[in-house]
């Protein structure tokens, strides 16, 4: 079953600025003072892109790069496609000859998970099943579903069932399968960011459902805000440079109206703990404040202290 598009990831923009002129909507293109922009869809979300640049050709030559980048991640990653390599490998229970890309995220997925004592784990996504077929039945049982069958399914959950080399991805138990939710946006974030590093801008802003900033707005500094709850208001602002925030919300997705059971599960209960409203981490790169913000959703405080690695940040509401 695909997976509903989380609130809070709902717009990707792509900003990144070496001074410009030119202005990108669609397929038209039209002069503008400051930027060349782009407005489509991608990764099951709106997406709004600006490029500032000096020279116009360049700065859409950038926008059409960042938008390959996107797609070629998302043929990797996306559980919205059935031809992509997660669905693949959920499907057949192997990949051969993967994607570095899809090795690189999943290897960091095990590492967070080893980070976090188990915490961060992609091989939930049979519990995403369970539930979303439990709760689009004709009358569910708002308990959830029946405890025989959730304990059949935590059998298939794991991390040590995912097998990961250069060569071969294989998953160890029969129905296992595995979600990248937790990370990929963060992943496809520093993609995106240090591509366009290498292209020589020096102020960029990625936001991808995860945020990450390189250098300060000419103005000086650049501030954040996110409520997961309510999309598009402000709450508080974190200045960020140079650094990446995510934040992590239960209220995300709620497969029941009461919020009892979201899209945030324990792998070692398959259950939906409300410890925190919101979890917001700032951290070096999206990658990892994607995934401990996912993580440390399901942790109590002394947990998330030992876990968390010198100079990263994490609020809790």
């Amino acid at each position: 079953m695909r997976n509903p598009t989380l609130s809070r990831r709902r717009m990707i923009a792509i900003t990144a600025t070496a001074l410009g002129s030119a202005f990108v909507s669609g397929s038209r293109i039209a002069r503008a003072q400051e930027a060349v922009r782009w407005h489509g869809s991608a990764l099951g979300a709106q997406v709004s892109m600006e490029i500032y640049h000096p020279d116009r050709a360049e700065a859409e030559r950038l926008v059409g790069s960042c938008l390959l980048d996107i797609r070629r991640l998302e043929q990797q990653f996306s559980l919205y496609r059935q031809d992509s390599a997660i669905c693949t490998l959920n499907r057949t229970g192997i990949l051969v000859a993967p994607d570095p890309d899809m090795v690189a995220l999943l290897e960091a997925s095990l590492a967070f998970g080893d980070l976090t004592g188990g915490a961060f784990d992609p091989t939930v996504q049979p519990l995403w099943s369970l539930y979303a077929d439990h709760f689009s039945s004709e009358r569910p049982d708002p308990n959830g579903p029946p405890r025989e069958k959730l304990a059949e399914v935590l059998t298939r959950v794991g991390r040590r069932g995912l097998l990961v080399t250069p060569d071969r991805i294989a998953l160890a138990h029969r129905g296992a399968a595995i979600t990248l939710n937790g990370i990929a946006q963060g992943f496809a974030t520093d993609k995106v960011v240090e591509k366009r590093r290498k292209a020589g801008l020096s102020t960029t802003l990625v936001n991808m459902g995860e945020i990450r900033a390189i250098g300060p707005r000419p103005e000086g500094g650049r501030g954040v805000s996110v409520d997961p709850d309510r999309p598009g208001a402000l709450t508080e602002t974190i200045e960020l440079v140079d650094r990446a925030v995510a934040t992590t919300a239960g209220a995300g997705f709620r497969f029941d109206a009461t919020g009892r059971f979201t899209h945030i599960f324990d792998p070692t209960t398959g259950l939906s703990p409300s410890l925190y409203r919101t979890v917001s981490v700032v951290a070096p790169s999206a990658t990892e404040a994607d995934a401990l913000s996912t993580a440390f959703s399901l942790m109590a405080i002394p947990r998330i202290r030992d876990s968390s690695p010198p100079g990263r940040m994490c609020r809790r509401a």
